[in-house]
């Protein structure tokens, strides 16, 4: 049975699994790298990932899948940039691991992948449309429309992180006002440093807030009604009906979800109130390994 090797890459870890024709992950690491430092150069990029990679390819791995954040050109690979990589540009990602490793790579951008493999496996099953979002270092958006992953005209539908929720907050895309500035797991750290001088992750600030610390319930609430600001944008303009959600930040769903609901509905025109269904990923951290071993096999 044929097997390939699906990479996940985040800000702050790598995770790569052997992947068989189930879906069946029988094998993982997970290693820490700082890919989020915006000194890297591309080649040290590449040689980052390849290290982690190469001992894992075997005689019976037919193709790696990788998914990395970024704005990607259509579906070959090439990463036209990162916001929080400032040196990069238009790198050919997936053909520079590719003669590396010695095998075919695909590259895609890692809510995209997520999104499929929540899609294909995941709490999105069985819905025709789906708009993923992810909520980790950053926030990514993947889109499925009529069964089939959307990439966009060039290769950027679904920059979910990048809609405009407020005013201000300067982001890595280089604009201000967008959800990442405001809802991603890095943003509720440092929103929540500044209001009480105290560093905490956002993991720590969900059970800081669970154990009654208001500021951080406070801030939990407001990250749960810009993402529901972001969505009603979305849903208005795409009529999808099923979100999914993944990542670290996830884990607040106690605390995101009351508010992100009221919030989406407030925002959304009459006949699509109380029409759509959000919910929490049933993968926990496997959608984007999984997604990224469907494009390695297509």
């Amino acid at each position: 049975m044929s097997r390939v090797l699906a990479a996940d890459i985040g800000g702050t870890n790598i995770r790569a699994a052997v992947i068989d024709a189930n879906g069946s992950l029988l094998d993982e690491v997970r290693v820490d790298a700082q890919l989020s430092n915006p000194a890297l150069s591309a080649d040290e990029i590449i040689h980052i990932i390849a290290d982690l990679l190469q001992p894992m390819i075997t005689a019976d791995i037919t193709a790696v899948g990788l998914g990395f954040p970024g704005f990607f050109r259509g579906s070959d690979g090439v990463l036209a940039a990162s916001p929080n990589l400032p040196n990069i540009r238009e790198l050919p990602l997936a053909e520079s691991l590719s003669s590396r490793l010695g095998i075919r790579v695909a590259a895609q951008n890692d809510a995209l992948c997520a999104a499929i493999g929540e899609h294909r496996f995941g709490a999105g099953k069985g819905a025709r449309n789906l708009l993923h979002i992810t909520l980790g270092t950053g926030v990514g958006g993947g889109l499925i429309l009529s069964d089939q992953p959307w990439t966009g005209e060039y290769g950027m539908a679904m920059e979910f992180g990048h809609v405009r929720v407020a005013d201000e907050r300067a982001c890595g895309c280089g604009l201000h006002g967008c959800l990442e500035a405001w809802a991603s797991a890095t943003a509720v750290s440092r929103i929540y440093a500044e209001q009480t001088g105290c560093i905490k992750s956002a993991g720590d600030i969900y059970s800081a807030a669970c154990s009654g610390d208001s500021v951080a319930e406070a801030l939990l609430r407001q990250t749960g009604e810009y993402l529901g600001a972001a969505i009603a944008e979305a849903v208005k303009l795409l009529d999808v009906h099923t979100i999914t959600i993944s990542g670290g930040l996830s884990g607040a769903w106690s605390l995101l979800y009351p508010p992100l609901m009221a919030r989406m509905n407030s925002r959304l025109i009459p006949p699509l109130r109380d029409t759509i269904h959000v919910y929490q990923t049933s993968l926990g951290d496997q959608a984007g390994l999984l997604g990224a071993a469907y494009i390695a096999r297509s």
